[in-house]
């Protein structure tokens, strides 16, 4: 049996993920995802795929995130028309995601073309959108839902199962095996997708992996600590308990796994009586959707999150929640001077409606930006995060003057400890382990870890386009 795996994104960075996995005379990827934040972004993301990926054999996609999946609707858009793998939850998320996502793309390539034409410049192909509505609905359309713990076949000789990751709603763990015939036992490749934090609200702990030949492991946060949620909770009570009575509070948070956390937290510490009443706004249309179809699979939440969901309705004096509906909605909220927790996409502040709510406090002292997870280089969070005095947004020069927080207690992705932990849950170190999903500092320092704790001689830190025979 000859196994070849390229590294076709999250090698050296954390967004665009997708492994190609060629075996026993198949080729298949694990996830598919969008670049996001980097300055090449748009140019890496139509470079990406060819004409020769919609002749691949299948795709299994670890979860909904769209630096995992976002590419789907390009697949697509080339004439893609095998299955996507993936877990229910997963498939419900995506229904509402790659539209979106279509939507944006279509909408940036309008106000592209409108540039060009006030410049007297006809537009280039460069000024199409990446991939339509359309090519997302057709994407969908490809989907194959396989539950936790189901083993399957997606050709002859190649089985997989996908284990929960803990990461958000539906994240998945793929284990896959490949015959190799003569009486030896299957080659084992394990794709951690993302791992979630043990211990936090809302979703369970990933699922321990025994064994596995080769392993492709995710080190978003494997140079750092998470603060414990007790301190997470500390944080964030005193900055909704100094900010609230003068001024707002913004929380930019993904739509799906992030603001469903958020207000976790949020409902937590209002039953606890630790902060002032809660007037919250959730404006993402996304995050709405997204939170209807966490309730859905309700059953699959922690005790905590099911309880919490029951008392909050019947206490609307301690928290108030709002979905907002239409754009009107939205802009209502800027007319709020004070007291105002505003949860809004996107969680990089790349685009989405948190951008408008940034332009109108971001000026002001005493409001408020509360960070709850990773912001890559290159977007306006990871600008924010750093401590710049203004930035700009909608063609205006924006100062800087409300107070910047991070609180990684909340944080969908495991920290450095989380992640040995879920490694030595190993009975024996794989013979390959390829370290992804990290800037490429906490890449190679998280894989000389991994030898330095565990032991593990063969670690490496695979480069964007690294081609490996197993």
């Amino acid at each position: 049996m000859s196994l070849a795996l390229t590294f076709r994104g999250a090698s050296g960075e954390v967004t665009g993920s997708c492994f190609e996995v060629e075996a026993l005379g198949r080729r298949f990827l694990v996830d598919c995802g969008l670049v996001q934040g980097n300055r090449d972004a748009e140019e890496r993301n139509r470079a990406a795929l060819s004409p020769r990926d919609a002749r691949v054999d299948f795709v299994v996609a670890t979860h909904a995130h769209i630096d995992h999946t976002g590419l789907l609707p390009r697949l697509a858009r080339l004439g893609y028309h095998g299955p996507v793998y993936a877990t229910p939850a997963t498939a419900d998320l995506l229904g509402v995601m790659l539209p979106d996502s279509a939507f944006i793309q279509e909408k940036d390539a309008e106000w592209a073309r409108e540039r060009e034409a006030r410049r007297g410049r006809r537009g280039a192909d460069e000024d199409e959108p990446l991939y339509t509505v359309k090519d997302a609905h057709d994407a969908l359309r490809l989907l194959e839902t396989v539950a936790y713990g189901t083993v399957f076949s997606p050709a002859p000789g190649i089985t997989v199962c996908f284990r929960d990751a803990g990461h958000i709603l539906g994240s998945a763990i793929v284990e896959i095996w490949i015959e190799r015939g003569g009486g030896t036992p299957p080659f084992k490749l394990v794709c951690s997708g993302d791992l979630g934090q043990p211990g936090r609200p809302v979703l369970p702990d990933p699922t321990p992996i025994a064994q596995a030949d080769a392993l492709i492991v995710e080190s978003t946060y494997g140079n750092r600590l998470h603060k414990t949620l007790a301190e997470t909770y500390d944080e964030f009570s005193s900055v909704l308990a100094r900010v609230l009575p003068r001024g707002n509070v913004v929380v930019p948070a993904f739509a799906v796994g992030r603001t469903q956390e958020v207000l976790h937290v949020l409902a937590d510490l209002a039953k606890q009586g630790r902060v002032p009443p809660l007037n919250v706004f959730v404006d993402s249309p996304l995050a709405t959707a997204a939170t209807a179809i966490t309730m859905k699979y309700a059953s699959a939440l922690d005790r905590d999150s099911r309880d919490l969901a029951a008392w909050l309705p019947r206490h609307p004096q301690r928290m108030r929640v709002r979905f907002t509906e239409t754009p009107d909605d939205s802009k209502a909220i800027n007319a709020i001077r004070s007291g105002a927790v505003i949860v809004a996409a996107s969680g990089m502040c790349e685009a989405g409606r948190v951008r408008h709510h940034l332009r109108h406090n971001l000026p002001r002292e005493e409001c408020a930006v509360v960070f709850t997870g990773f912001q890559a280089a290159g977007t306006l969070g990871r600008a924010l995060v750093d401590g710049t005095t203004g930035v700009r947004l909608f063609r205006e020069e924006v100062p800087v003057r409300a107070s910047m927080h991070t609180i990684g207690g909340l944080s969908a992705h495991g920290d450095q400890a989380a992640l040995l932990g879920w490694l030595g849950g190993f009975r024996h170190p794989p013979q390959r382990t390829f370290v992804v999903h990290g800037e490429r500092e906490t890449q190679l320092g998280f894989a000389a870890l991994v030898g330095e704790r565990l032991g593990w001689t063969a670690v490496e830190a695979p480069e964007r386009g690294y081609r490996v025979l197993l």
